[in-house]
């Protein structure tokens, strides 16, 4: 929709992880460097860290474009809790090799002989493993036995295995010594700077030809550097929301009051999840309870103090004064309800039309 109205050659900011607008930030350029030198290597494991959004999926989508034309035969295992006796299956399953009713030892005999006929051939044998922290220990050990298929001393599987920060745990546990000492490089994946948020979003503008429409206050990319914590994930869902709040209100230059607009809608959503360290610090030292200052008596505040009078007076016994205070209070907790209303009503009408977008192409797919 907003593509549409934007002029735009696609979506820039969609969730799908796409290495078409892969980002050369510094720590994608380091974590893509290690991966590359792990190839070159051929042998041990490279272990990529990151939390969850940060672009780990879309580093292995850029390595797999990279080395599409190479000989690399190259699969990649996205786990969930994989037990043991299963880890075998879902390699021989991801290089294409029969799993199903057999041993352990005819999927290892199988996955030695496919390696060997590839290297035979000249290619490399690459297991690329997406979600490693599900993994239990017992599992990765699993991983380290395919490192033994060995030529002339050469490795004949590359593995690389990308998981979020608790696989750390899982390396660091006792028993994985020998994973840890085929280690040949790690790096662990830190979100994007401010610099390198408003970096991003250009980025991803420019890749579906961008033509500067909408504009960008300054200041904005800031906010929203603030409110995702520089996580690219969040970068896209909060400027997805923030294109579709500007084709909706038809602006063609996006303000910081926009920005905050969708900022309290994403805040008001059951999806919504803060910031690194931002639950954290919320939990550990909650916001004190701001005292309410009438507009009349600056001084006077209304916080719950124990000069709080319990019960409502009457407005009979109320002096002139305290009763057009009392009043104004009313009516700005009427004003308040009603710009409740007003925004649970615009968050109602962009669902609404994002579900008629989902239908409309459901319908065009038919």
């Amino acid at each position: 929709m907003y593509d549409d109205f934007y002029k735009l050659e696609g979506k820039p900011f969609q969730l799908t992880p796409d290495h078409k607008f892969f980002f050369n930030s510094k720590g994608h350029n380091r974590a893509m460097a290690y991966l590359r030198y792990g190839l070159e290597q051929g042998e041990g494991f490279i272990v990529i860290t990151g939390g969850i959004g940060t672009g780990k999926t879309t580093l292995v989508r850029n390595l797999f474009d990279e080395i599409s034309d190479m000989n690399v035969m190259a699969a990649q295992l996205v786990t969930t809790q994989v037990d043991p006796d299963d880890m075998l299956r879902m390699v021989c399953a991801s290089f294409g090799l029969a799993h199903e009713g057999l041993n352990k030892a005819t999927l290892l005999h199988n996955l030695e002989a496919i390696a060997r006929a590839r290297h035979a051939e000249g290619k490399k044998m690459l297991l690329v493993v997406d979600e490693a922290q599900n993994l239990p220990a017992r599992s990765v050990e699993e991983l380290r036995m395919l490192s033994n298929f060995q030529v002339e001393n050469k490795a004949l599987v590359q593995t690389f295995l990308l998981g979020q920060e608790e696989f750390k745990r899982t390396l660091q546990s006792p028993g994985m010594e020998q994973v840890r000492q085929r280690i040949i490089a790690s790096y662990h994946l830190e979100p994007l700077s401010p610099d390198e948020t408003e970096k991003y979003i250009l980025h991803r503008l420019q890749r579906v030809n961008w033509q500067e429409d909408p504009t960008f206050a300054e200041g904005t990319f800031r906010m929203i550097y603030e409110f995702t914590g520089g996580v690219p994930r969040r970068i896209n869902a909060m400027c997805d929301r923030l294109m579709l709040y500007g084709c909706l209100e038809e602006l063609h230059h996006l303000e910081k009051d926009a920005v905050l607009a969708v900022m309290q809608e994403l805040e008001q959503e059951v999806s919504f999840d803060p910031p690194p360290g931002e639950a954290d610090s919320a939990v550990a030292a909650p916001e004190p309870t701001r005292a309410k200052v009438s507009p009349l008596r600056p001084n006077s505040t209304s916080n719950g103090s124990a000069q709080a009078v319990a019960k409502r007076p009457a407005m009979e016994n109320m002096p002139h004064a305290d009763e057009l205070i009392y009043r104004i209070q009313e009516l700005e907790k009427e004003i308040d309800s009603l710009k409740l209303t007003m925004r649970n009503e615009q968050k109602l009408l962009r669902k609404a039309i994002l579900l008629q977008m989902d239908l409309d192409e459901f319908e065009d797919f038919k």
